[in-house]
């Protein structure tokens, strides 16, 4: 090999040295998997090329057998693992091997705990199984030349594992890669051959292309081993090398079904669970669909890659098609093969293609009712997928109307019934607990438990036993504005409008508060007086038990966590004045009705509406203002 251009030496960004280092540390216990992760981009370099041949078929035309080849040499301990994909040019390497992580890194070292163990799963699926070669070797060496270039511009990329790589122009007759360990003293165990034959089968069985090793022969007789010596090397295909989605579902084992998933998604974890199925008819395709047992790092970045592998009859297409499944069903993984779509399919015509339009749908009641099957199966796993991706579901009654009643009876909320956290009650569980007469859905939204669970909106409700839903996720409000109902129940928010408890409030309740209205007619009105302006109007609640007042918001008005979210994000709101509700049977309600010094009637009405807002989880306009009202009442108290 001749070098064309001098020899450049580059050093890795601070945070990809750190995650280089944890990584290999972190995943030692597992040695073994450098090498699923090797051939696994062996695998993609040969869909890449099959995928370009498409559109240019020379690039196939010197050789068109794709395989992947495992070599070692004991004297030297080296491994070669090669394969006649697509390649890389020089600036392709720079930008693939040169950057661990070419984007998120700052984000994904924030998660890292510093336990090796989980971190280990983090660094699975962030998509850096090249540096798993580290593991087992102190030196990496890379030569590869991509599909369509000429033998004189040839790579070759080297690094130590540490602060450096360098990279080279060469002369590279071979397309595809070849990457050469140099194995560390203590991984020698990987230059043997029924080791790499052992990890091939348990890991790549499913890569649909050949990955070949040396053919393993008897020991020659005297009289053969001159002809043996002049035998060309003869390799033969260790793994199955058939698409697994394409067999039967009954041929293939739950643990290559895990394997095949680790594959795809460069995940460490097992699957929480998966559906394979083929379609005939209308449309003609097969899925392979995944539900992780990990969230990823990036499952809130709506705009973050995502989608299925798509393949069009048997013909890799692209990693990433988020046409087949909606936006709330982002965390799906797995592998979707149509007959129906053309071979040079883009992104763009996938999005007007009716074939798609028609796949999507099948493919998105297939995930729900696979989720739906698991929550009536096993409820403990099911809560574990709901602890998961729960926020990202509730995106769902908004983004897909047609399948609105399915998502809704997948979901799961903390309630007045249990004193938990734990997001574990459905809508169906919910209504079947209803009281008699009761007719809505209770809810209360608030920043978090512990504000919704001692919410004053909730005292009338747990007086009459009547059940409420906590909801406390930031997509909560949104989520129950465009769900309105379940079962013919509409959602009622217990800090909205004017409380109606139907027929769960007997005669004698609201003939009662009806008189507390009457009475208390003339404190309603001087308190209207002193906020007058911060407001929109007071009257007397039926909510209250054990507070004296609360705000609460119009019914046509935004609640105020959905108002806080929308402020953070730089949206201007028109300015809407609360409901002041006073509790005329509390004594301190009472107490202010006996005032006579209109000043210190002031200072007191403001104070209760200081705590009402401060109940509600809100910020004080003027919390000082309120601090000294406070203190020249407990001084008087003391005086």
């Amino acid at each position: 090999m001749t070098v064309e251009a001098q020899k450049e030496s580059h050093g890795f960004q601070t945070e990809a040295k750190q995650l280089l280092h944890l990584m290999i540390h972190s995943l030692y216990s597992n040695k073994e998997i450098f090498l699923r992760e090797l051939v696994s981009n062996a695998s993609d370099a040969a869909d890449k090329l099959r995928f370009e041949s498409l559109s240019n078929p020379e690039l196939l035309s010197d050789d068109t057998d794709l395989r992947i080849r495992i070599e070692f040499d004991q004297e030297e301990g080296t491994l070669t693992i090669s394969d006649n994909g697509i390649g890389m040019s020089r600036d392709e390497v720079i930008e693939n091997l040169g950057t661990i992580a070419r984007s998120g890194t700052s984000a994904f070292m924030q998660q890292l705990t510093g336990d090796q163990q989980k971190d280990a799963h983090l660094i699975g699926q962030f998509g850096v199984g090249f540096y798993s070669a580290f593991i087992v070797a102190d030196k990496v060496g890379v030569f590869t030349r991509r599909a369509g270039l000429n033998a004189d511009q040839g790579v070759y990329w080297e690094c130590h594992g540490e602060a450096e790589y360098s990279v080279e122009t060469v002369e590279w007759a071979q397309r595809g890669t070849r990457v050469v360990l140099h194995l560390k003293d203590e991984a020698k165990e990987f230059a043997d051959s029924w080791r790499l034959r052992s990890i091939i089968k348990k890991y790549s069985d499913h890569i649909a292309i050949p990955v070949e090793m040396l053919k393993e022969e008897a020991p020659a007789t005297e009289e053969g081993e001159e002809q043996k010596e002049e035998k060309a090397p003869e390799f033969e295909a260790v793994n199955a090398a058939q698409a697994l989605w394409t067999r039967p579902r009954s041929e293939v084992k739950s643990e290559e079904y895990k394997e095949f998933y680790k594959h795809i998604s460069h995940d460490f974890d097992d699957p929480l669970i998966w559906s394979h199925n083929r379609v005939e008819g209308k449309q003609d395709y097969t899925s392979l669909l995944y539900i992780p047992a990990r969230a990823p790092f990036d499952l809130y970045q709506r705009d973050a890659a995502r989608g299925l592998k798509l393949y069009v009859q048997r013909t890799f297409i692209m990693d990433d098609a988020e046409q087949f499944l909606p936006l709330y069903l982002r965390f799906v993984k797995g592998v979707l093969d149509s007959n129906d779509l053309p071979l040079n399919v883009s992104r763009e015509i996938l999005q007007q293609d009716r074939n798609t339009d028609a796949i999507k749908s099948a493919l998105t009641k297939r995930v729900l009712d696979m989720l739906d099957k698991l929550a009536k199966k096993d409820g403990d796993q099911y809560q574990k997928l709901w602890d998961l991706f729960g926020n990202v579901l509730k995106e769902g009654p908004a983004e897909d109307f047609s399948n609105k009643e399915k998502i809704a009876k997948l979901l799961r909320f903390a309630s007045t019934r249990a004193d938990t956290e734990k997001q574990d009650q459905s809508l169906e569980d919910y209504v079947g607990r209803m009281k008699d007469g009761q007719k809505a859905i209770y809810y209360v939204c608030a920043d978090n438990f512990a504000t919704a669970k001692s919410s004053p909106y909730l005292e009338v409700f747990r007086k009459k036993g009547i059940e409420v839903l906590l909801l406390t996720d930031q997509v909560d409000e949104w989520f129950v504005g465009h769900m309105n109902e379940f079962d013919g129940k509409q959602f009622q928010d217990v800090a909205k409008g004017a409380l109606d408890l139907g027929e769960a409030e007997s005669e004698e309740d609201k003939a009662e508060h009806e008189k507390v209205v009457q009475e208390s007619g003339a404190l309603v009105e001087r308190v209207q007086g002193v906020l007058d302006g911060s407001v929109e109007s007071v009257r007397a609640t039926t909510r209250l038990v054990d507070s004296p007042a609360c705000l609460v918001v119009s019914e046509q008005d935004m609640g105020p966590q959905m108002r806080r979210i929308l402020e953070q994000a730089g949206q201007a709101l028109p300015e809407a004045k609360p409901i002041f509700e006073i509790n005329p049977s509390h004594p301190l309600v009472q107490r202010l009705d006996q005032e006579q010094d209109e000043d210190r009637f002031a200072d007191l009405t403001n104070i209760l509406m200081d705590q009402a807002n401060l109940a509600a989880g809100n910020q004080l306009a003027d919390p000082a203002d309120y601090v000294r009202r406070l203190n020249t009442l407990l001084l008087e108290m003391h005086g």
